[in-house]
């Protein structure tokens, strides 16, 4: 008897290699092979139908030291970079038997220079933990039992060329006989005694390389992308990539003996990114994450439109006492958490909600901007924020831009995934001169506040990159180059405190926030359209200086307003508290 015929965990490359064989024995051609996904339905199966995702070992700082080289890990991250496509020998022939290199930096057997192959392409993205990520989140996301039962992994690295098949057949203990291993599968697979390095001398090269060189404040991952159903990938999404984690010794001595195919087809940019400083990760499946993705509903909640109700008066009634009972910011505050980008009109984003709370300065900020701040990082699972100063604007980058000698992207400060909270405090900004650097960036952020973009920067051209980031700005006036949607004179009665809250409490709070946020299906029915018609036709009338941009922004504060109850339609007392709202708030600003 034998192990299992298959295990994706701690042996995925052989149950791709087995996979690879059943693909050839049922005559495809190698060279069909390039695109297509002979391995993502048996990944899946074992991962989302019998469970085998809640014991797959997330990669992250924590964790790498412990994880055995070649075995199945997830990384969660935002895709900062993309390199171009990478050349790999994909398929070759050992003498009669067709191999493949899938998934792997290195061939598992050698190649000779006469060896029939087949060039398969991968895609190269350069992924970073997302960025602004607040405790909370990372100690929810992380399962402190990640490494529980990987003790006992199997690692390898190369296989040693395997003998001929006998003609003695082998029992296979094997729950699915169609992925029964073949006798000749049986002895080249992955085991300690055909490595070319033993699983414990591989896993102290590593623990030195990583040791000596890691950052261990973060941790990037280089993700391999392949084929398969894989969704468009695109610069700043979230995504969970699953696959094989690969360390190979021979790319981090750079005097190891290479076969020359390798070398010739290696990119310029893995020079830059040796694997001693950022893991590789060789992905079977990817997923695209939203924030409602990344938050669980809370043990023992049943959701409904009466507990939303209670949700929201305890998270409105506690953001007033974190604003010094201040009950018409906290309104707004919470339409600008719900708030997201939910269709573009150009160049229009429709759905932002920035707000400009004014009346800081550097007195209140140390009373009132502290603990805004902490419960912004309480509620949301991404957040940043910018101290605006003339410094500050002409020394940052707030842009990315290409750097040609290395082929990489540079980050830029706003360059932050989808869905994250930027604030923006404008009580450090004093008089000064702003050199070529504080005159482009200023341009940056009016084009951000405006549109929701931001301009990467190619040397010779420029890309507008669309984003969708909740910008909060504090400043001691309304802010002139910093164009919100909202201006709201900040008006607290006592001194605000910190946000308050049960376990149990915030976790329900979070859960409302991003569950509502990412309520997308909202209607006016005909009925109620014709009253917002006939409301916006007298305020319009009332006052000529209305335009289509502040009658646009009622709409949008209408359908939060709706949405932050839990209903899918506008009723008429939710656009009457808009309308209140906003009559209080133009009587602050006179």
């Amino acid at each position: 008897m034998v192990g299992p015929a298959f295990d994706c965990l701690a042996n995925p490359l052989g149950s791709v290699r087995v996979l690879f064989e059943k693909a050839i024995e049922s005559g495809r051609n190698p060279a069909s092979l390039s695109r297509a996904d002979f391995t993502g339905e048996v990944f899946r199966r074992f991962l989302f139908e019998e469970g085998g995702l809640s014991h797959v070992p997330i990669l992250d700082s924590v964790n790498l030291l412990g994880i055995p080289p070649n075995s199945l890990v997830r990384f969660v991250g935002m895709v900062q970079d993309m390199f171009d496509d990478e050349y790999y020998v994909g398929a070759f022939k050992d003498g009669s038997t067709w191999r493949t290199n899938k998934y792997t930096d290195v061939s598992s057997l050698p190649m000779g220079p006469s060896s029939e192959m087949h060039l398969w392409d991968r895609r190269l993205l350069y992924c970073v933990p997302v960025p602004g990520q607040n405790s909370w989140f990372k100690a929810a996301f992380t399962p402190i039992n990640s490494l529980r039962g990987h003790s006992s992994v199997v690692s390898h690295q190369r296989e040693k060329r395997p003998r001929e098949p006998d003609s003695m057949d082998l029992e296979v203990d094997g729950s699915d006989p169609d992925l029964a291993l073949s006798s000749h599968a049986k002895k080249t697979r992955e085991e300690g005694s055909s490595c070319s390095q033993s699983s414990e001398a591989l896993e102290s090269n590593l623990a030195d390389c990583m040791s000596s060189n890691f950052d261990s404040s973060s941790l990037p991952c280089l993700v391999k992308i392949y084929d398969g159903p894989d969704v468009d990938i695109k610069l700043n999404d979230i995504f969970e990539f699953i696959g094989v984690f690969t360390f190979d010794p021979e790319l981090v001595n750079h005097n190891s003996n290479h076969d020359e195919l390798s070398d010739a087809l290696c990119e310029d940019v893995l020079a830059h990114l040796p694997p001693s400083k950022v893991p590789r990760l060789q992905c079977i499946i990817s997923r695209r994450l939203a924030l409602l993705d990344l938050i669980s509903t809370p043990l023992g909640l049943q959701p409904g439109q009466e507990l939303v109700k209670g949700i929201r008066e305890a998270l409105l009634q506690s953001l007033t006492s974190v604003l010094g009972n201040d009950g018409l910011a906290a309104k707004y505050l919470l339409l600008h958490f719900l708030s997201q980008i939910h269709t573009r009109i150009e160049p229009v984003a429709v759905g932002k909600l920035s707000l400009n709370l004014t009346g800081f300065n550097k007195k209140n900020m140390g009373l009132f901007g502290k603990s805004l701040d902490n419960a912004i990082q309480c509620l949301l699972p991404f957040s940043d924020s910018i101290p605006l100063s003339i410094e500050y604007l002409n020394t940052t980058s707030l842009a990315p831009k290409k750097n040609y000698q290395t082929n990489r992207l540079v980050t830029g400060a706003l360059q932050l995934a989808q869905g994250t909270h930027l604030t923006i405090d404008e009580t450090e900004l004093k008089a000064g001169t702003l050199n070529a650097t504080g005159v482009d960036n200023i341009r940056i952020l009016k084009q951000f506040l405006d549109f929701q973009r931001v301009e990467y920067e190619f040397e010779y051209y420029k890309v507008a990159m669309d984003t969708d980031v909740q910008v909060l700005v504090l400043s001691e006036a309304k802010s002139n180059i910093l164009p919100a949607d909202l201006v709201l004179p900040f008006r607290p009665v006592e001194v605000g405190s910190y946000l308050n809250a049960s376990s149990s409490e915030l976790e329900a709070w979070r859960w409302y926030l991003s569950t509502l946020r990412s309520h997308r299906y909202h209607t006016i029915d005909p009925a109620m359209q014709k009253v917002v018609q006939d409301d916006m036709v007298a305020a319009r009338q009332a006052d000529r200086s209305l335009g289509t941009e502040e009658l646009s922004r009622w709409l949008a504060m209408a359908r939060l307003m709706s949405i932050s109850y839990g209903e899918n339609s506008l009723k008429p007392e939710h656009w009457q508290m808009v309308k209140e709202m906003e009559k209080l708030r133009k009587e602050r600003l006179v």
